[in-house]
């Protein structure tokens, strides 16, 4: 049985990647931007196996009959989820196929190893012989060799063989390396499909054997780790365990391509499901190729980047972006706010950078959650870590990061800085630097504080917004905030200007909600975020929506809430916004508020507001709460990108008036502009500047 005023959770996330594989229906982008939405959706739906739906099968294997407030059973959650996504595996087949014949007229064309003539079929042979054979692992599966173990994510094609002496026919397979490409070049504009190679050769690999057909698979495993921390003296030790595990967690999807001969198909899934022991409702049986995460690869091909959208470069707009600039006397003339990706996130580079070179800095002070590989910040850091004092927690439970985040943990223990390994029972999800410097016999403190990660790579494609402050009421609370990093009393830590979950963050949200009630139809509340789940944040927006504030929500992804009920929320307007880059700011404005906005590393999920250490940080000058307010403002006004929400759980796209509105194309145009005046103004003043000096 549903609940009639909450939208499923794993449903409300199926939704939202189909309006990411909506913008690979979209003809007006190039194609190759077209084919990346397809590697997008194909990688949030891995994630989503790997995560979600393995703990809706685990759920239901411990006999958890539900799990969320809708009140659907697991059972007819993972029905659904199945069905979904096995009707929605004809568009993206269409799609594909449509996208591949566009992009051949382009001359990029791409080819299973039957489609390829003569020539290119002996260059093949050769580049089989010289780069896959050394590679590639051929297994006969008999009595003497089971089948291996496959790894999370692992690619390989399973091949049906002919003793030539005796007739017998036998299995095996071939694990293709994730060191391989999957795409691989054909003369000057065509792209071979690895596995088709390897089936195609596939007789060198068995000697003996007869090779009747192949098909190729990939396996999705359970990748959420689960993790007792209070077992563990060192857990550096037990998260090595628990990627460990992951790699062999239990299996939740097969997807499977089509064998090379079409007669032998059903053999061949055969003997995959027997070795694989799954269940036959988690098997995806593709026409296309599987896997649609390998188009990344050329997406990034150069030569093809006329296919792709122009390239927006970040800009470094004033105060930053004098030459020589000494960010902590920026920082010191006011708080300055970041809207990256528009924004260079070079300035957050600086001014780590800035802070590790300063003689007069004494102090670094940084939650790190996902930093990518080759960080400039984590750089340095190790620098500075020889002759300043640098504290760096490292959050080891960020999801997929694990490996990289143990990696850099060790780094920088080894270049001296004290390293946080997390806090017992909470993620930290918070994104804060603090510098503490020397003038004269005082001590001045400077704060950064984000929405995103300490990330260069994803700062190109995610929007985010962070605050450089040097305000003492926030240096103080960063203060704070470290000393219960560092002795593991976060849960419990509360702080006076900023708000810190999970002791206050979702008290102050409730609070600023009912507050708004009071002032009825004056009332008015914004809210965006990535996610809208927590059942308390919903009921308080329900109630206030029936005391008659109007509430527009700006909700990327999974929203729970169900706007448009009659007596419940006719005042609440649910909106997603999907473009080219990640919407992943969350900022919350209340109109009545002593300060009415605020932005957030939290979600609104129970898992943010109650489960990791998350911060909450108010406008507290005119000039940063009118930034954020235009940025709700122009997101609210867009009507090319936008999608609202009905009670009904489907997604309509708003419609566009005469010449249309990206606000990611605005925000572009709006940073542009700024940076160009005033590098105009800047080379005037340069001008007058020699002229008086000639004069002179």
């Amino acid at each position: 049985m549903q609940n009639e005023l909450y939208f499923n959770r794993e449903l409300s996330w199926l939704r939202f990647n189909t309006r990411v594989l909506n913008e690979a229906k979209n003809a007006k982008l190039p194609l190759l931007e077209r084919l990346k939405f397809l590697a997008i959706y194909s990688t949030n739906l891995d994630e989503f196996y790997m995560i979600r739906v393995a703990g809706l099968q685990r759920l239901f294997a411990n006999g958890v009959s539900q799990s969320g407030a809708d009140m659907i059973s697991t059972q007819e959650q993972l029905n659904e989820i199945r069905r979904y996504i096995s009707s929605e595996q004809e568009v993206l087949e269409s799609l594909y196929n449509e996208i591949r014949e566009a992009l051949a007229e382009q001359k990029l064309v791409l080819l299973n190893f039957e489609e390829l003539d003569l020539e290119s079929k002996n260059d093949m042979r050769s580049y089989f012989k010289n780069y896959l054979y050394p590679i590639i692992v051929p297994i006969v599966v008999d009595s003497v060799h089971p089948f291996p173990h496959l790894n999370n994510l692992s690619f390989a094609i399973a091949m049906m063989l002919r003793n030539k002496e005796s007739g017998e026919i036998k299995y095996g397979m071939v694990r293709i390396s994730r060191v391989l490409k999957r795409f691989v070049r054909v003369g000057q504009n065509a792209f071979a499909f690895v596995e088709t190679i390897i089936g195609e050769f596939a007789d060198e690999l068995f000697e003996g054997y007869e090779a009747l057909a192949y098909m190729p698979f990939r396996v999705t495993r359970n990748a959420d780790m689960e993790i007792e921390e209070d077992e563990a003296d060192d857990f550096i030790a037990l998260m090595s365990e628990g990627l460990r595990a992951r790699r062999r967690g239990e299996i939740v999807r097969l997807e499977v391509g089509v064998a090379s001969k079409k007669e032998h198909h059903q053999r061949l899934l055969e003997f995959i499901t027997h070795q694989l022991r799954i269940n036959k409702e988690d098997i995806y049986e593709y026409s296309a190729p599987i896997a649609f995460s390998a188009f990344w690869e050329l997406v990034g091909l150069n030569e093809y980047a006329h296919l792709t959208l122009p390239q927006y470069v970040a800009k470094t707009l004033p105060p930053l972006n004098d030459d020589g600039m000494d960010i902590f006397s920026c920082i010191d003339n006011g708080d300055i706010l970041l809207f990256q990706p528009y924004e260079s996130f070079d300035s957050v580079v600086d001014f780590i950078q800035q802070a590790a070179k300063d003689q007069n800095v004494l102090s670094i002070r940084m939650t790190l959650y996902r930093v990518g590989k080759n960080s400039p910040i984590v750089k340095a850091l190790t620098e500075a870590a020889e002759n300043k004092q640098v504290t760096v927690l490292v959050e080891l439970k960020a999801r997929f990061d694990e490996e990289n985040n143990l990696h850099w943990a060790k780094a920088l223990e080894s270049a001296g800085a004290h390293v946080i390994y997390g806090v017992p029972s909470l993620k930290v999800h918070a994104k804060i630097a603090l510098v503490v410097r020397k003038s004269g016999d005082k001590l001045h403190e400077y704060v950064h504080l984000s929405s995103g990660n300490y990330n260069a790579q994803s700062a190109k494609i995610y929007t985010d917004v962070s605050l450089f402050s040097a305000n003492p009421t926030l240096t103080k609370d960063a203060i704070k905030l470290f000393h219960s990093l560092s002795t593991g009393t976060s849960k419990h830590s509360k702080l006076e200007t900023l708000y810190m979950a999970p002791s206050q963050i979702k008290t102050k949200l409730l609070q600023l909600i009912n507050d708004e009630s009071l002032h009825k139809e004056q009332g008015k509340i914004i809210l965006k975020a990535n996610a809208c789940v927590d059942i308390d944040i919903i009921n308080a927006l329900y109630k206030a929506s029936q005391a008659g504030v109007k509430i527009q929500l700006i909700i990327r992804g999974i929203c729970c809430l169900k706007p448009g009920l009659e007596g419940i929320s006719e005042n609440i307007s649910v909106y997603s916004i999907i473009g080219k880059y990640l919407e992943h700011a969350r900022i919350y404005y209340f109109k009545h508020a002593k300060e009415s906005i605020y932005f957030s590393s939290a979600d609104l999920m129970p898992r943010n507001l109650e489960r990791r250490v998350e911060l909450l940080v108010p406008a507290l000058e005119d000039s940063i709460a009118e930034k954020l307010m235009q940025i709700l403002t122009l997101q609210l006004n867009d009507t090319l990108q936008r999608y609202e929400l009905k009670s009904d759980g489907e997604y309509y796209k708003v419609p566009a008036k005469e010449g249309g509105l990206s606000s990611q194309d605005a925000w572009e145009r709006m940073t542009n502009q700024i940076h160009n005046a005033n590098k105009k103004a800047n080379e005037k003043i340069k001008r007058l500047i020699s002229r008086m000096m000639g004069e002179s």
